[in-house]
């Protein structure tokens, strides 16, 4: 059995004001895909079912993945892409089927449903009778047109994000089961006119969670192949995007219809519930004068991870003009920054304009300091083991501030980029975390106190705030008082 394997996978912010190009992603080709194997990434996962078939040969394609960033410009897009559909188009005669890891939150000028695209054009390279089976991030958006031409899908069912191999590996049995019992699957959607963020999308602990759990109950019981609610992600703002309950049957399109009508049921209620709470940034700093910390300031609207620039000074400005005392860590992307401090050298004292580099909304803020580390930001994440680039990277000591500063938009949603400059986050009094949530352990297991902040920027849990143009309305909150009755729609592949 020869099965094709391909990645295409970014999450973008449409109100992030810099556009990404095809500089921003790492592009593995043929068997350097292999590199993924036993890593917790989804082709990671999949590598691990397929090869422990001795009778599958992976026929690997393109991967090519970027960080969360501004949409993807025009150029690059048709470059990715075209790499993506040629490899495959080279690589597809006598395979028996295909699994596609992507994210679903993608958009590009010019093409604001990516992941439909590239779906569209393998359908036309291989034919419809290819079984095809697609992973995505619980942040995708599932479009209509990538209903069209998948087999099957598998999402993740944790927040924060820990399962990416999981989901990977459920992608991949999906696929050889619809191969081997020449499955006809029927997936049934139901769209749920709502954008959600904040606490109660913690999956341990929130309502969401609650939903996902009764999902993967049908899935380990046997009754759906794959059963889950996408939350989409707010920022991108896209024709489709909203929320969805998902499920996919072997063939009982009754029963899928009525289980995805159920989880939307369960979800609508919550909607309310399932908002970002936000407090505001002089109370946060007037509070933790008082605490014994170590506190956690969460920028959330400045998160690398889901889509933003991660140049936002906000909250250290704020700090500086209220004198807070304690000792503060702080990461920064501004590229200018990070090469004066490259050029000075260590152990210089440099003068510096922080923040406001990428994003015009944030106002420069001078500060002095002196070089203490420099860095190529080479960093590699703490859950997934993926190795990520934070560009050139400088660590600033001002005062009582430690800041890194970096030239690339890294993620910021665990310790490794602090952990990876030798500053561990529970030496410091309060710590700015530019991710909306991240593992426990990482943070809230030792922190007194995490303030959520009300700050600007692309990535704004206020999500009636960020100016959505594209998204079909009505739609929750941005529009509160709407009304909704579940209506499920069936895709059944009759491929076979």
């Amino acid at each position: 059995m020869r099965i094709l394997v391909a990645d295409c996978e970014q999450e973008i912010s449409s109100f992030n004001p810099v556009p990404s190009d095809i500089g921003y992603f790492s592009i593995k080709r043929g068997e350097e895909i292999f590199r993924d194997r036993g890593l917790n990434t989804q082709m990671g996962g999949a590598l691990s079912v397929f090869d422990a078939d001795t009778s599958i040969e992976v026929v690997p394609t393109v991967s090519a993945r970027g960080p969360s960033a501004g949409i993807l410009e025009k150029k690059s897009w048709k470059k990715i892409s075209s790499e993506i559909l040629s490899s495959i188009e080279k690589s597809a005669k006598g395979i028996d089927g295909i699994y596609f890891a992507m994210h679903g939150a993608m958009g590009a000028e010019g093409e604001l449903d990516p992941e439909g695209y590239l779906l569209q054009e393998v359908r036309r390279i291989v034919g419809e009778k290819m079984p095809l089976v697609i992973s995505l991030d619980l942040h995708g958006i599932m479009t209509e047109r990538m209903l069209r031409h998948i087999d099957g899908v598998t999402i993740y069912h944790t927040y924060p994000h820990v399962d990416f191999a999981d989901t990977g590996a459920r992608g991949a049995r999906m696929l050889l089961r619809i191969i081997r019992e020449k499955l006809n699957p029927v997936i049934a959607r139901v769209v749920i006119p709502a954008l959600v963020r904040g606490d109660e999308l913690v999956t341990k602990s929130g309502c969401y969670g609650d939903i996902l759990r009764e999902a993967r109950r049908l899935e380990n019981e046997g009754k759906a192949m794959f059963a889950g609610v996408m939350i989409g992600n707010p920022f991108t703002d896209v024709p489709e995007l909203c929320s969805q309950a998902i499920v996919v049957a072997e063939k009982d399109g009754a029963f899928a219809e009525k289980a995805a009508i159920d989880f939307a049921g369960r979800f609508w209620p919550n909607r309310h519930r399932m908002q970002g709470k936000l407090i505001p940034l002089d109370a946060a700093i007037a509070q933790a004068r008082h605490m014994q910390g170590p506190v956690i300031f969460t920028d959330a609207a400045d998160a690398t991870s889901s889509g933003a620039t991660g140049d936002s000074n906000v909250i250290m400005a704020a700090l500086m003009k209220a004198k807070y005392p304690g000792r503060v860590l702080v990461p920064i992307v501004d590229p200018p920054a990070a090469a004066a401090a490259k050029k000075a050298g260590i152990g210089a004292r440099i003068t510096v304009n922080l923040g406001g580099a990428l994003d015009k909304r944030f106002t420069p803020l001078k500060v002095a300091g002196t070089v203490d580390m420099l860095s190529g930001g080479h960093m590699r994440l703490e859950t997934a083991r993926a190795p990520f680039e934070g560009g050139d990277t400088a660590v600033l000591i001002s005062g009582n501030y430690t800041i890194l500063i970096f030239s690339k938009p890294a993620y910021f949603f665990d310790r490794a980029p602090f952990l990876s400059h030798g500053r561990n986050p529970r030496d410091y009094d309060l710590i700015v975390v530019k991710s909306p949530h991240c593992e426990y352990h990482m943070f809230e297991e030792w922190a007194e106190k995490n303030f959520n902040i009300d700050a600007p920027g692309a990535t704004s849990a206020d999500i009636k705030a960020l100016g959505h143009t594209i998204c079909a309305r009505p739609m929750y909150p941005l529009d509160p008082d709407i009304g909704f009755k579940p209506k499920a729609v069936r895709f059944h592949t009759k491929r076979r």
